[in-house]
């Protein structure tokens, strides 16, 4: 009675473990003070007194979701755990409950647990009279079964040890298309140089291109027999991990058995071996001398072992690989997966791996409508893993002017194309569980294993469904952009030497574009200052303007510095007027800049060269008037009988020229001479009509007309231009110098002439500056 409350104490434990655990929606009081605690006690030491177990898992849920909350970010897809799950979390807990049992008691408890979970995995996959090696990491079944052929093949190995190998290398054979790291893991584990590891080619010619050469397998075995080499171990897949094909496993174990070579076997389609029709290319994997499952990601069972199946009469070779173990603890990794099987049930296991089956072929019939998209299987009619790529020689025929300049690097942008379909469909639809894979031939291509996937992330139909909804508008997207790049890079030329087009094929876009400074006798790092200081105005100004079209930066590890990465566009975009208004404002902000940094020299110039012909001025009015008319009160008097006209005029200093004009054609005109009058200056919305947004082809976006006034649309797209936009005459341009005499006498026209300045001489004298 006291094991069952025990027991039933564990379950509870486990129930509110995973509902605190996976309750996200606390109070934000609550969430603030835990998260205090942790940060200030995590690392640290450890506290006095204890904290109860609640206060233990809150703590646990906020180390998860610490990052998520500092970083305000959505929180990633995580693994489904249904009722199966939690069996499976429930086997955890119960072994480390089970092993404080009496030693009797554990050893039968761990034997039948392992009698029966050897029993129904050999049934439920077709092999028959094999044993069962459990394990963590889903290569050491492999490395354990290398040891045992190790001690089969060589009599003496068990008292001598790796000298009896120098006698005759041992070789493992590997398919090119296996696991990266495979091999050299198995020889690093077993202390083999890596002479020992010969990786097979696939296909070249006749059949699979990731399928083993068994030709060439048979060619390279007789050379390595000649040689005086033992052929130990051959590698095979049923579902390479990159596009899920099989080997010809038939073949491949009658060279084996002609070589006296074991034969393991590994990959997602042994899943398969559980339903009732199976292909002969897989049910051939039921022949092999060992295979490897990993149950936990086809049947989402978190924390599962892999298990290695496997064939040998000796136990006691069995025992010295380490495949068995005489410690009962050690039986005790089978007690998840033997609960979790209990409580699927056969039918429920054959369901699961039916249902991915069947999203594989429901992806598979819905994207052959798509012309844009090209898909790779082994089988259509039955194949658990389908590859997807964009095409480029379907989008390519909607522009005939896209291809021609476009194929030097066509592979390399056409696999920056497809990493960033994966990219964006694994975000749009998580649970669909999508992702990229580089292979030799295909290059990048998207990948869909709904039998890794969909057990743990929940994968349905709709999931399916909204997959290909996503698809299909990135492709129509993807397609457009292609066929707008060459006439991207031509436009780019046509405005050298303002605009570079910057080769960038792995940015998955329109293209890169930068400005060229055109400013001359500039050092190299003056130059790069400037280069860097308009680029990231312009990208400031262009991310302003009103258009659907987004710039970037680029990517975050670029090596191109100072670049305007231009991301995917529309079909109906006008490439030309993209351009012709980077370059605009490209020029705006550098002839801005270049005013601003010429204006302080020119205007200390020009206010020293006005003072001195001010000075000369005076001195001129002097000799004229005689020296009465400058004393004060005696001036007076004579200006009073005798008034004299004042023969200084001011000046007049344009910033734009750096030139002194006089004053005098001012006040007579009663305006700024060589100053055009004022008009309104060209606006991107001029050339657009009402509603239709900026680098749009005339007709293309009539369906996003508004109902407001035309009126009030160009108000609202003229207020979307640049500063730079407004023309130079607008600027400050003129400084007027004049004498305080003349600025007294015409006071009213001073107010009607924008620019005037006084400054005051030094015999007294006034002088205005001010600048429009």
């Amino acid at each position: 009675m006291m094991v069952d409350s025990t027991m039933a104490q564990v379950g509870r434990n486990l129930s509110d473990a995973m509902r605190i655990l996976g309750d996200g929606q606390r109070e934000l009081e609550a969430a603030i003070e835990t998260r205090h605690f942790s940060r200030s006690s995590i690392p640290g030491p450890l506290q006095g007194d204890g904290q109860d177990v609640a206060a233990i898992l809150h703590l646990v849920h906020d180390l998860i979701h610490e990052e998520e909350e500092e970083e305000d970010q959505p929180r990633p897809q995580m693994q489904n755990v249904g009722e199966q799950g939690h069996m499976a979390l429930l086997g955890h807990s119960l072994a480390a409950y089970i092993s404080v049992l009496d030693r009797e008691r554990l050893r039968k408890l761990t034997t039948r647990i392992l009698s029966d979970t050897t029993l129904w995995l050999c049934r439920l996959f077709r092999y028959e009279n094999g044993s069962a090696y459990f394990h963590e990491d889903d290569r050491e079944g492999l490395v354990k079964v290398c040891r045992l052929v190790i001690n089969a093949r060589y009599e003496d190995y068990a008292s001598e040890g790796y000298a009896v190998l120098s006698s005759q290398q041992p070789v493992i054979y590997q398919s090119a298309a296996c696991r990266p790291g495979l091999g050299q893991h198995v020889c690093s584990q077993l202390g083999l140089p890596l002479s020992s590891l010969c990786t097979v080619p696939c296909n070249t010619v006749f059949g699979s291109q990731h399928q083993m050469d068994v030709a060439l397998l048979d060619k390279l075995i007789k050379e390595d027999v000649e040689t005086g080499k033992l052929p130990l171990l051959l590698i095979a897949n049923a579902g390479t991990p990159g596009a899920g094909h099989t080997d010809k496993l038939g073949r491949l174990k009658d060279l084996c058995d002609q070589y006296s070579m074991w034969l393991h076997v590994e990959g997602v389609n042994l899943a398969t071996l559980a339903l009732g029709p199976v292909t002969s290319a897989v049910m051939a994997a039921s022949r092999c001398d060992s295979m490897t499952l990993t149950p936990g990601l086809w049947l989402g069972l978190p924390a599962v072992s892999a298990v290695t199946l496997y064939r040998h009469e000796d136990p006691a070779l069995s025992l010295a690989a380490g495949l068995t173990s005489s410690q009962p603890v050690e039986k005790l990794r089978a007690l998840p997966l033997w609960l979790s099987l209990q409580y699927l049930g056969h039918n429920g296991i054959i369901q699961k791996i039916s249902h991915a089956s069947a999203l594989s072929q429901q992806l598979l019939q819905k994207l052959k409508p798509l012309t844009c998209i090209r898909t790779s299987v082994e089988d259509e009619l039955n194949s658990p893993v389908v590859l997807l790529k964009f095409s480029q020689e379907t989008s390519a025929a909607s522009s005939s002017s896209s291809v021609e300049g476009f194929c030097a690097g066509e592979r390399e942008v056409l696999n920056t194309f497809n990493r960033w379909l994966g990219e964006q469909l694994a975000q749009l639809v998580p649970s669909s569980g999508v992702d990229v894979v580089e292979l030799e031939d295909e290059g990048t291509c998207v990948r869909f294993s709904p039998l890794l996937t969909a057990a743990v992330l929940g994968t349905e139909q709709r999931d399916v469904e909204d997959l290909v909804e996503k698809l299909s508008e990135l492709v129509a997207v993807m397609s457009s952009t292609m066929s707008l790049r060459q006439d991207f890079r031509e436009e780019s030329h046509r405005h050298a030497p303002f605009l570079r087009y910057m080769e960038q094929p792995s940015w998955p876009g329109l293209g890169a574009i930068r400005y060229e400074p055109q400013a001359e006798g500039m050092d190299e790092s003056r130059r790069e200052k400037e280069l860097k200081k308009i680029n990231t105005e312009l990208l400031r100004k262009l991310q302003d303007l009103d258009t659907d079209i987004v710039f970037s930066s680029g990517p975050e590890f670029e090596t191109e510095d100072d670049c305007i990465f231009v991301c995917m566009v529309a079909e109906d975009v006008d490439v030309s007027e993209l351009v012709d208004t980077m370059a605009a404002l490209g020029r705006d902000i550098e002839e801005s800049g270049r005013l601003l940094e010429n204006m302080t020299e020119v205007v200390r110039k020009g206010i020293q060269e006005a003072e001195l012909e001010l000075q000369r001025a005076n001195e001129e009015k002097l000799l004229e008037e005689g020296m009465l008319r400058q004393l004060p009160v005696v001036g007076s008097v004579l200006n009073w009988f005798s008034p004299v006209e004042s023969s200084i005029k001011g000046r007049t200093f344009n910033l734009a020229a750096g030139s002194l004009a006089s004053t005098e054609v001012m006040y007579s005109t009663k305006a700024q001479a060589g100053r055009p009058p004022l008009q309104d200056s060209p606006t991107l919305s001029s050339k657009r009509p009402p509603g239709q947004r900026l680098f749009r082809r005339s007709g293309a976006a009539t369906d996003s007309m508004s109902e407001t006034s035309s009126a009030g649309q160009a108000e609202e797209m003229s207020s979307d231009l640049p500063a730079a936009a407004v023309p130079e005459e607008d600027l400050p341009t003129a400084c007027d110098v004049i004498p305080e005499e003349e600025s007294s006498e015409q006071e009213p026209r001073q107010e009607e002439a924008d620019g005037a300045c006084e400054e005051r001489s030094p015999d007294g004298q006034e002088m205005e500056e001010s600048g429009r």
